[in-house]
């Protein structure tokens, strides 16, 4: 799936601040999985996991400065990573 296709796919509310002629998955994948860690529904998650896949959706929330707890504890538990490993 394209980038763009699968943006357009994401919740109405979950981006309505991002210009969908400027949405891109790859430009800024922390700002993304977090937003749908945080605040997606469940074909959103859907989404972004079929999109980057696991072990870079891990990444990514090591990179990320802040994490809400519950989203934090989920990726731990489905990744089998540590919580030291990603905070």
């Amino acid at each position: 799936m394209r980038s763009k296709e699968c943006f357009s796919k994401f919740s109405k509310n979950l981006f309505w601040d991002v210009d969908m002629s400027q949405a891109d998955m790859d430009k800024a994948p922390g700002q993304i999985v977090q937003r749908v860690l945080e605040y997606g529904e469940w074909n959103d998650w859907k989404l972004v996991l079929s999109y980057y896949g696991l072990d870079k959706i891990v990444n990514v929330c090591k990179k990320l400065r802040t994490l809400d707890p519950v989203c934090l504890s989920y990726i731990c538990a489905i990744s089998h990573t540590n919580k030291e490993g990603l905070h």
